[in-house]
C-alpha cells in the first residue's frame, strides 16, 4: 500500500507541475527553421565554364638564378575576364586565340625591332587553363623581345 501511495504522490506532483500532461498530450514542438540567407530568393548560378585562372610572373635573368619576382598578376578568364592583370580581356582573348598554348603567343602586326642587348627576362604562367593544369616558363633576351612575343598576356 505504501508503494501505491508513493507512486500516486509522484503522479500527482507531475500533473501539478504540468510535466506529464505536456509529454503525453502534445508532441514536442518542432525546432524553428534556420534563418534563410539574405539572398535566399536568388538562384545560385552554376558554372558551365571550365576554370581558367593563372598567376603570371616576370623575373630578371634566365630563371635559373632563383631571382626574386619583379612583377606578378592574376588572370581569370571564365566566366568573364578578371584579376589583377591590367588588361584581362585582351590577355584572355589572346590566350583563347592560342588555345592556351603559351608557346604560340605572337603579337599580331609587324614584327617589333629590338636591340640584341643580352639582358634576359623570364616569364612564368602557373595555374589552370580550361580545366587543365598548365605551367609555362620562357626566357627572352630582353624586355623588348618579351613585349614582342605577346600582345597582352605578359605585358604588365
Amino acid at each position: 500500500m505504501r508503494k501505491i501511495a508513493a507512486v500516486s504522490a509522484v503522479a500527482v506532483a507531475l500533473l501539478a507541475n504540468g510535466l506529464v500532461g505536456t509529454a503525453v498530450a502534445a508532441p514536442a514542438p518542432a525546432p524553428a527553421p534556420a534563418p534563410a540567407p539574405a539572398n535566399a530568393g536568388a538562384a545560385q548560378p552554376m558554372s558551365l565554364y571550365a576554370p581558367s585562372a593563372l598567376v603570371l610572373t616576370i623575373e630578371p635573368g634566365t630563371g635559373d638564378q632563383q631571382n626574386a619576382v619583379q612583377r606578378a598578376v592574376t588572370l581569370s578568364c571564365a566566366p568573364k575576364p578578371s584579376g589583377t592583370h591590367p588588361t584581362p580581356a585582351a590577355a584572355c582573348a589572346e590566350l583563347k586565340r592560342a588555345q592556351g598554348d603559351f608557346t604560340v603567343l605572337v603579337a599580331p602586326g609587324a614584327p617589333r625591332l629590338c636591340n640584341k642587348l643580352w639582358n634576359p627576362v623570364t616569364v612564368r604562367a602557373d595555374g589552370v587553363w580550361e580545366g587543365k593544369h598548365v605551367t609555362h616558363v620562357q626566357t627572352y633576351g630582353n624586355s623588348c623581345m618579351k613585349d614582342a612575343g605577346s600582345e597582352a598576356v605578359f605585358n604588365f
